[in-house]
C-alpha cells in the first residue's frame, strides 16, 4: 500500500458517508443526504477530503457493496475505484449491512429488504462476517422467517423502513431500521476474520447482486439481425 491513510466509502443508502482514518485511528468524517442514486451528493463530500489530504498518502479504500440502493452503490464503487487509480492503491468493497449497530458485537443477527418485483433479501451475519450470503424469498418466505428469528431472540434490521414491508405491523414493529456508515464499515473491516478481509481483498469491486443483470431483448430483432448479415 503506497501510504498511511484509509478512505472510506458508504453510499448503499440515501444517507451517504465518507470517512478519512488516520494511522492513530483518527479520523475525519463527512456525511450527506441525497437521492438513490448519490449522482451529484457524494462528490462535494469526497473533494473536501480530498483537498485536505494528498492523494499519494491514501493506501487502501473501503467501499460499502450493499445490498441496497444499486445505483448509489456502483456510484461510490466507481468513485472508489477512481481514486483508487490516482492514488495507485487497491479498492475493496465491504458488504454494508455488518456497517450497523447490530451487527458491530459481533452477535448473530438478519438483515432483510426490499429486491423490488415482488421479492424480498435475507441474510444473515455473525462475528462481522456473512454467515449467509443474502438469498431471494417472497413475502410468506419473508415473513416465516422474520417470525423465526424473533422467536428465537435474533434481531432483525432494515435499512428501509420496516413498515413497508408486506409481512403485517406484527413483525414490521420488531423490525430495527439501521442506517450502515462509513464509520462502522471501517469497524467491521477491522473486525472481520482475516480470511474474509482476504476475500474482500482479491476480490474485483462489484455490488452485492441480489437478481442476475436483466436485459431487454430488442423490439426489432430482425434490425440486428439485418445488420448482422451485412457485415
Amino acid at each position: 500500500m503506497n501510504g498511511p491513510l484509509t478512505l472510506v466509502l458508504e453510499t448503499s443508502t440515501p444517507h451517504g458517508s465518507l470517512a478519512a482514518i488516520m494511522p492513530d485511528h483518527r479520523m475525519q468524517l463527512r456525511e450527506f443526504t441525497s437521492d438513490r442514486n448519490h449522482n451529484a451528493g457524494l462528490f462535494g463530500p469526497l473533494e473536501e477530503l480530498l483537498a485536505e489530504h494528498a492523494v499519494a498518502s491514501i493506501g487502501l479504500i473501503l467501499v460499502g457493496s450493499g445490498p441496497g440502493s444499486y445505483s448509489g452503490t456502483r456510484v461510490g464503487i466507481a468513485a472508489a475505484q477512481g481514486v483508487a487509480i490516482a492514488s495507485n492503491c487497491p479498492a475493496v468493497t465491504v458488504p454494508s449491512i455488518l456497517a450497523v449497530p447490530s451487527a458491530k458485537m459481533g452477535a448473530r443477527c438478519i438483515a432483510v429488504g426490499d429486491a423490488r418485483r415482488g421479492s424480498y433479501w435475507t441474510a444473515t451475519m455473525e462475528h462481522s462476517h456473512l454467515t449467509q450470503a443474502p438469498e431471494l424469498t417472497d413475502a410468506t418466505g419473508l415473513a416465516t422467517i422474520v417470525a423465526q428469528a424473533i422467536a428465537d431472540g435474533i434481531p432483525v434490521i432494515s435499512f428501509e423502513p420496516p413498515s413497508q414491508l408486506p409481512i403485517g405491523p406484527e413483525l414490521t414493529s420488531q423490525i430495527l431500521q439501521e442506517i450502515p456508515t462509513a464509520e462502522r464499515l471501517w469497524q467491521a473491516w477491522i473486525a472481520a476474520p482475516k480470511a474474509a478481509r482476504d476475500e474482500w481483498m482479491q476480490s474485483p469491486p462489484q455490488p452485492i447482486y441480489l437478481k442476475p443483470p436483466h436485459i431487454t431483448p430488442a423490439k426489432r430483432s430482425w434490425l440486428i439481425q439485418g445488420s448482422a448479415g451485412s457485415t
